[in-house]
């Protein structure tokens, strides 16, 4: 080939590169767009309600995240992997199946809790219209993340974007205005509006996707649920330390602490979980899957100063900013502040190193969950004893601790797994081919 032709070849490839990417570029901003106004209603919601009625409000929220891991199962991971590697044809069956299976589990469980409200309130620390509500929300976030795995499984970027964009602006617009026009405070109204944002946008993605009822098969059912079980084993032990501290805090100090403790430790979790999925992820995540682990470990232990200086730097601006707009109701103090700042830079680490195992697939999700295990007793009672003696400042310092035992763990756990690498034939494999056993 000449040179001419070589560099034309280059340009070529280049153009197809930089067009693709350009193509990806507009559903990126369009859902970091709706992810910005979500927070934004948060904030809103936060400051027109107040302290107490906002602490009722991520009570709610909290149980329902937690009850969303075994009502989805990690069924919307599994979507992920499997629609773009199916066939157009075999496609309407997985849907459907996995829809199907989600919402009788959906129901299944609902109707258990409702049976089985009485234990479930006296555990929890709330009453039975506090459970119910959590049950509803948790059945609208189960379907929402399930049929937005669908769209983005099929490649349906600008469709999930547009959707999203538009309920989170729907929910913003209709917030404000009863909020400051019409002048409602009742944190139970926005939670009723809160799932009716995410059943919209469930039957709209559903609306974009082939369903067959008939193709639905329990064989393939099994076999998805299966496939989703690491993740779900996982989310299960991510559900408890880093969603009890809220039923702890409810349970010892009260619904007006729940709410300041959410805008110190909630909105700026929130922040840095959307940062780290929507915009470091979506770099680094093709990129670690194909790396060589024992280099990939030493590097990232390297870095991990930097890392964490940088998110304790950004954690502790973002929420004076927070503080700011929220007004009187939710008191600063610098105090509290650098101990949810500390805990969020222990908690981006200990994100990093998880991520980084379950890019190597069952080996990475056997010792993330081994250190799990090992660590969710200790964290949560950290986090007992802490929140019973100090309350929101106990609280701060234990969800610090907790990801810094958890780090710790993973570390040691991670440095001893890989140190007795595979050879460098098959560790120059794993850079060029992930494993076909990659977790979701």
């Amino acid at each position: 080939m000449t040179p001419r032709g070589a560099a034309g070849g280059l340009r070529a490839r280049a153009a197809r590169l930089l067009h693709g990417r350009g193509w990806a570029v507009g559903p990126t901003v369009t859902g970091a767009a709706a992810s910005g106004v979500t927070a934004a209603t948060g904030l809103v919601i936060a400051r027109e309600i107040g302290a107490a009625a906002f602490g009722h409000f991520t009570v709610v929220l909290t149980i329902a995240t937690i009850l969303t891991v075994g009502m989805l199962m990690s069924l919307h991971y599994v979507m992920y992997q499997e629609l773009p590697r199916a066939e157009p044809p075999d496609r309407p069956a997985l849907v459907t199946t996995a829809l199907l299976s989600a919402l009788g589990l959906t129901a299944a469980l609902t109707g258990a809790g409702l049976l089985a409200a009485a234990p479930l309130t006296a555990l929890l620390g709330v009453d039975v219209r506090t459970l119910c509500f959590s049950l509803a929300l948790a059945a609208a976030m189960t379907v929402n993340q399930l049929t937005e795995s669908f769209l983005r499984g099929l490649k349906r970027y600008v469709l999930t974007a547009v959707l999203k964009f538009a309920v989170a602006v729907a929910y913003l617009g209709g917030s404000s205005y009863c909020l400051l026009v019409l002048g409602i405070r009742d944190a139970e109204f926005y939670l009723v509006a809160l799932i009716a944002t995410n059943a919209v946008f469930a039957v709209a993605a559903v609306a974009g996707c082939e369903i067959a009822p008939r193709s639905w098969s329990p064989a393939l059912a099994r076999s998805l649920y299966r496939h989703g079980g690491y993740v779900t084993v996982l989310a299960v032990f991510t559900a408890l330390v880093f969603g009890v501290d809220v039923i702890f805090l409810n349970h010892w100090a009260g619904p007006a602490d729940v709410g300041v403790y959410s805008v110190y430790n909630g909105f700026p979790k929130r922040l840095f979980g959307v940062l780290f999925t929507d915009g470091i992820g979506l770099v680094l995540l093709p990129t670690l899957a194909t790396m060589d682990k024992p280099a990939l470990l030493r590097r990232i232990g390297r870095i991990t100063p930097a890392v964490a200086a940088a998110t304790v730097l950004l954690s502790f601006a973002g929420s004076t900013v927070f503080f700011l707009l929220l007004g009187e109701q939710y008191p600063y103090e610098l105090d509290l502040m650098a101990l949810s700042a500390a805990g969020m830079g222990a908690h981006m680490l200990f994100n990093l190193y998880s991520t980084v195992l379950l890019m190597d697939g069952v080996r990475g999700a056997k010792v993330l969950i081994a250190c799990m295990v090992a660590g969710t007793p200790v964290a949560l009672a950290c986090q007992a004893a802490l929140t019973a003696w100090q309350g929101l400042a106990g609280a701060l310092v234990a969800f610090a601790l907790s990801n810094l035992i958890l780090v710790a763990l993973v570390a040691a756990a991670a440095t001893r797994t890989y140190r007795r690498a595979a050879p460098a034939g098959a560790a120059r494999s794993q850079e060029t081919a992930p494993s076909q056993e990659t977790a979701p």
